[in-house]
């Protein structure tokens, strides 16, 4: 049975449609990733799962007792809570569940009834289901993992991406029955979205999920949902299988509208002959022609990105760094850094948060200077700045006007103009949505303005911070088409490890403390170079531990070791004996309260004993 079934799920808003007619189940185990175009009702569909939208039409079915944990694209926390506070009320009923088993723990060691037996057996069944165990320790863990450590700090005192990291760990936390997330993988760096990768990867968890990353997407799901014109297909493998299969139907969709054209003209030469040429008996030939030239008369409205637009001039001379040292007190972040750029050159750079990055960045665009060195920058160049936080747009503007302030309009490649209008529109800004205010703009439609309002100003020196975050595939297909054809210089800092695959040259990583290496080959080789130094690190260590820890080299047993040896195989025997003895006793008494403890007492010495003893044994066979 399925954990959430979707029957014939609508959705208008006013005369728009987003969606229809669309059904699908999520059983356990499933990973299922949803993908459309940006404003085609991806985050809506899913907070209608979660009861936070209501649709037009259609039902969403939840199996009885069924949890459900929701990360939404842009989480909403209470500022005033620590994060140790937000845990703890958001997650009331697991620690509910502890509190419980503590009380029911507390009462049966005082006073063993039948009454309490009960509680406790409750108690137990109800921490093995919310999986409770050992709580404490997975919140630092998972925590961990997100560079969160620091539970007393005020959740108004994080960043935009500490807060979404905060929220994904939050809901990973309460280990719900079905697992809906909106964008995971946004302000994550690549060690915690590999770690997240194999975390949803994992058998028992049910997942369904909206992403950018077709790394994590081919990684982690098997079934793929596609919404395309309002309508919903089915692909049931990884990211893979669904571009060859979306391809396929493609095709096969553009042959048979070729088909039918050929047919329909056919059809309408017959339409055209007199009357006396049609009989009665070609009634339903005619009804089938209205069929056919209503097939032929489809048009599939496919929106478009264009990104052909015309860079300004490059000069002999780009840009020269020299000698730069930069450090914020004792953290180093540059040191003598020398670097000359070449023309047309595609780097990226990569590394942990808060190495410096950005700071080398803004270093570059002059927004930061230099504690030392020279920065010589061509006389010819024109950054565009595309920055991690956006550009902070004025929400009280419309769309239009906000890029109008930047420029009236673009020069394109072929020298031709478009207008500020024409360029939203090739961004999949309708006529409608550019006189819209800019606070109704989703994370999205934000991220594409902003990348807009750089590339206006017909850049020749690119430099993109974190740009995939919210943009949908089509997206960042065309941006990525764009970027590959691009001549001037582009510097790029993401964690789209597929983005950064098929774009970059080289990387500068940032390994900390002004150490910053050039590696000349893709992303994934450079990460499977560091996975394998960091398992060779790992089993050096282990062998080192065994090293440290091993005994002086010795040939057999002593004479008293034998007798030792012997006597201590006697005692287990004997022990595990006396075991079998008790527990049996155990299960025969019990109305006595005081002969249980006492048998149990008895029996946890015993298997300390026994524990104790058997390594012992297993030393002294090693030189038997």
């Amino acid at each position: 049975m399925n954990y959430i079934s979707v029957e014939n799920l609508a959705k208008t808003y006013g005369e728009r449609m987003l969606f229809e007619g669309i059904s699908f189940g999520l059983a356990k185990g499933d990973k299922t990733a949803l993908i459309a175009n940006n404003g085609t009702g991806k985050s809506t569909l899913l907070k209608i799962l979660v009861g936070k939208d209501v649709p037009t039409e259609g039902s969403v079915v939840l199996r009885n007792g069924i949890r459900i944990g929701f990360l939404n694209q842009e989480p909403e926390l209470d500022d005033s809570l620590t994060i140790d506070q937000f845990l703890k009320e958001g997650n009331r009923e697991i620690i509910k569940v502890i509190n419980e088993y503590e009380e029911a723990l507390l009462l049966q060691s005082e006073n063993f009834s039948d009454e309490n037996q009960k509680k406790f057996e409750i108690a137990t069944a109800n921490m093995d289901k919310f999986d409770a165990w050992d709580y404490e320790r997975k919140i630092t863990q998972t925590l961990g993992k997100f560079s969160i450590h620091d539970l007393l700090q005020k959740i108004e005192n994080l960043s935009g991406g500490q807060k979404k990291r905060l929220a994904l760990a939050f809901t990973l936390l309460d280990n719900p029955d079905v697992l809906i997330l909106d964008e995971p993988t946004n302000h994550l760096d690549v060690e915690m979205i590999e770690w997240l990768e194999d975390h949803l990867s994992q058998a028992n968890i049910t997942l369904l999920m909206v992403t950018h990353d077709r790394y994590f997407l081919n990684n982690v799901c098997n079934h793929i949902l596609e919404i395309e014109n309002g309508k919903l297909y089915h692909h049931k493998g990884n990211y893979e299988y669904f571009l060859q299969k979306r391809a396929e139907r493609e095709e096969v969709y553009n042959t048979e509208l070729g088909k039918a054209k050929q047919l329909m003209k056919k059809e309408l030469e017959w339409m055209r002959k007199s009357p006396k040429a049609r009989t009665t008996k070609s009634k339903s030939r005619i009804n089938a022609f209205y069929d056919i030239q209503e097939k032929a008369s489809q048009k599939r409205v496919k929106k478009e990105i264009q990104l052909d637009v015309k860079m300004s001039r490059i000069g002999g001379k780009i840009l020269e760094l020299k000698k730069i040292y930069k450090s914020y007190g004792d953290l180093e972040i540059l040191k003598g850094f020398d670097y000359t750029f070449k023309k047309g050159e595609k780097i990226g750079i990569i590394g942990k948060n808060g190495v410096g990055k950005s700071t080398f960045l803004n270093i570059i665009t002059g927004k930061e200077e230099a504690d030392s060195g020279k920065i010589n920058v061509g006389e010819t160049i024109v950054f565009g700045h595309f920055t991690q936080l956006g550009i902070q747009l004025k929400e009280d503007k419309r769309v239009i006007e906000v890029l109008k302030e930047v420029a009236e309009y673009i020069v394109m490649a072929d020298g031709s103009k478009l207008s500020a209008s024409q360029l939203l529109e090739q961004f999949m800004f309708t006529p409608h949505m550019q006189y819209s205010f800019v606070s109704k703009l989703s994370g999205g439609e934000r991220r594409r303005l902003t990348l807009l309002m750089v590339l206006i100003k017909n850049p020749n020196f690119l430099i993109l911070d974190e740009p995939t975050n919210d943009l949908d595939l089509l997206t960042l297909q065309k941006l990525e088409e764009f970027l590959e054809s691009f001549s001037g210089c582009l510097i790029l800092v993401t964690h789209d490890r597929y983005f950064m695959d098929r774009l970059v040259d080289h990387f500068f990583v940032f390994e900390g403390n002004a150490v910053i290496t050039d590696q000349y080959c893709s992303y994934s080789e450079y990460r499977e170079k560091e996975i394998t130094k960091e398992k060779s690190a790992i089993k050096e260590e282990k062998v080192s531990d065994v090293v440290e820890s091993a005994p002086s080299e010795k040939k057999k047993l002593t004479y008293a070791e034998q007798i030792e040896y012997k006597k201590l195989n006697e005692e287990l025997v004997k022990l595990e004996s006396e075991k079998t003895n008790l527990e049996t006793e155990l299960t025969d008494c019990s109305d006595d309260f005081e002969k249980i403890q006492t048998i149990s007492n008895r029996i946890g010495e015993i298997n300390n004993l026994l524990d104790e003893k058997t390594l012992r044994v297993l030393e002294l066979e090693e030189f038997l």
